[in-house]
């Protein structure tokens, strides 16, 4: 039996997420990628298609201040800044878009670093 693209599977694991999960002003899309080097976390309203707030490790206040930690502490914090972020805007509930990645490790740790900032998901 032939193996399958990891790539392939992701794409078919986001679009079975995106199926039931939508965002709106009141309560917008916790969108989360992640490279093999960065994470990236945006809160987006899928009524306007419009990008409220985001945080990831390619700003340079956040390479910075995290250049020492592990890929899973670092996650944590753009968790953090992405909730105090969308606390500042107004936001304290959101709908979680884990894109495709299964949820352990950097996406868990964002997640979780973003509950305990505030935002309910």
């Amino acid at each position: 039996m032939a193996r399958k693209n990891p790539i392939l599977m992701r794409r078919i694991r986001h679009e079975r997420v995106r199926r039931k999960v939508h965002g709106t002003v009141e309560c917008p899309r916790l969108a989360v990628y992640r490279s093999l080097q960065h994470i990236y976390a945006q809160l987006i309203d899928d009524d306007r298609h419009h990008t409220l707030v985001a945080a990831s490790t390619v700003e340079h206040t956040v390479a910075e201040a995290v250049s020492d930690l592990s890929k899973t502490e670092t996650a944590g914090r753009v968790g953090a800044l992405i909730a105090q972020r969308a606390l500042e805007q107004g936001v304290k509930k959101v709908v979680f878009d884990r894109g495709g990645f299964k949820y352990h490790g950097r996406v868990r740790a964002l997640a979780d670093e973003a509950r305990k900032a505030g935002l309910e998901f």
